[in-house]
């Protein structure tokens, strides 16, 4: 079944078209149209009034929105969440657990295989496992309490459950080495987070495999004149990935245009690193079991210490929108494209030929009006 998509003003990594229309069979993009080309008759065609049309996002880092946490470890919660990355413009996400008990983390990761069978919002691409590989002097909200080496058996076990597409762990710890090489060998991407490793000990793991840093400069060794730290070696090394919270909380908006004045945007990946308070009014919360208070949409521990965000995703890329001179075709590939890129997801990400049809339309701030999912409308209105 054919699908038109036309008055698109379609925005993809390195496409920036006016006028355009999308072609879709099925849940797959057959055809895209520049202005002025022959378009085909087709069973449904949809005027989309000059709207920008961008690649359904991708939130690689979620733990949470609309009072729900994926460690709640229910069918609902993933359900709440899943459904309400769609009004995010998400079209697709990593169920993203906390440092809890392994009992937990079980039950997460099979709530999460039921939701892949039967989704009812935005896709599930694979779980990402923040924790508990962490170090405790770098624990931040995480829970103290069930804290761990590296153990790729255990790994193992929740990859038979549900595809681990990631893994943010410390690399500095006893056997992170062969726990990196162990992780590319299953095809499961390594990440450094919460981490107090030096420089050294970065390119160490940087040669081992690990291409990726979790919320960059955030819980990790920061760039001093004499001390290079995990920040230092991210913003020297070309080929590292960095994820960005860029909700003015993480990370202040210069740092967030040194970053990239520094990285190339193939390099940057926006997330939200949402907990469960995100969509919802200030209050008191939690974050793996420890208490969160929410004011101004800032979550924090009693101690201080920042808990996750409340940010959504087309926040953060309105954000940086506004903050660097970069070309929207260019802007766009931290919000999806690198995300599949670097977790080997093939097909999605960008739209063009071939590519499924995962589709997200905004209005003039970036707000999002419909999303389509595998050539489906899954919120807004159809026409």
């Amino acid at each position: 079944m054919y699908k038109l998509l036309k008055n698109c003003h379609l925005v993809s990594p390195g496409v920036d078209l006016r006028n355009a229309a999308l072609l879709l069979r099925y849940e797959y993009i057959e055809n895209v149209y520049s202005s002025g080309s022959f378009l085909p008759d087709t069973e449904e065609v949809f005027d989309l009034g000059n709207r920008l049309v961008v690649p359904g996002f991708i939130d690689i880092h979620c733990h949470g929105r609309g009072g729900a946490d994926f460690c709640d470890g229910t069918l609902d919660a993933f359900n709440i969440i899943g459904r309400g990355k769609l009004s995010e413009g998400v079209s697709g996400f990593l169920a993203t657990t906390l440092t809890v008990s392994q009992e937990q983390l079980e039950t997460t990761i099979r709530a999460a295989a039921e939701y892949c069978r039967h989704p009812s919002g935005a896709k599930l691409l694979g779980i990402h496992l923040e924790g508990p590989f962490i170090n405790p002097e770098c624990a931040g909200a995480q829970n103290p309490a069930f804290l761990s080496e590296p153990d790729i058996a255990i790994v193992d076990r929740f990859n038979n459950i549900c595809p681990v597409k990631k893994v943010s762990f410390s690399p500095e710890l006893p056997g992170g080495t062969e726990f990196i090489t162990a992780l590319v060998e299953r095809g499961i991407m390594p990440s450094g987070a919460h981490s107090a490793a030096d420089y050294s000990q970065f390119q160490i793991a940087r040669n081992a495999g690990m291409k990726h840093l979790t919320h960059f400069c955030n819980a990790m060794s920061p760039l001093h004149h004499l001390r290079f730290g995990m920040v230092g070696g991210g913003l020297r090394s070309p080929d590292i990935y960095v994820e960005i919270i860029a909700d003015g909380i993480h990370l202040c908006d210069e740092m967030i245009e040194l970053i990239f004045t520094l990285k190339t945007a193939d390099r940057i990946m926006l997330i939200t690193d949402a907990m469960r308070a995100s969509s919802m009014p200030d209050g008191n919360y939690d974050l793996g079991g420890l208490p969160v208070k929410v004011i101004k949409g800032k979550a924090q521990l009693e101690n201080g210490t920042v808990a996750g965000s409340t940010l959504q995703m087309h926040q953060a890329l309105h954000r940086v929108h506004k903050l660097t001179s970069l070309p929207l075709s260019e802007l766009i590939k931290t919000s999806a494209w690198n995300q599949a890129h670097s977790l080997n997801i093939q097909s999605i990400g960008k739209l063009e030929k071939g590519y499924r049809a995962d589709i997200v339309v905004l209005d003039e701030n970036f707000k999002p009006l419909q999303v389509w999912i595998d050539g489906q409308i899954k919120k807004g209105a159809a026409n």
